[in-house]
């Protein structure tokens, strides 16, 4: 995976190079959604609820759709089921 390529709460910003986290190392060093990319998906979850509230509060901060789109790009969600995958996790 990608050393030390994690995300830093609260910002969500990646603790090794700073971009926003997933970084573009992080994802490019991600398996594919079809060579085990389901692996990862539990983990990402878990990752984006706590990033949700981290983020959504913020004046700059992106809405929480925006932050679902983010954090599990490798779904190629659009904004409906991004909005709808939010509304979901809020529970």
């Amino acid at each position: 995976m990608a050393r030390g390529h994690l995300g830093r709460r609260p910002d969500w910003r990646c603790a090794r190079c700073a971009d926003p986290w997933p970084c573009p190392t992080f994802r490019a060093l991600t398996p594919a959604p079809g060579a085990g990319a389901g692996r990862l998906l539990p983990s990402l979850v878990l990752v984006l609820r706590q990033a949700i509230p981290d983020l959504r509060g913020r004046p700059e901060g992106p809405r929480p759709p925006e932050i679902v789109q983010r954090f599990l790009w490798l779904l190629n969600l659009n904004a409906e089921e991004a909005r709808a995958t939010a509304l979901r996790l809020r529970r």
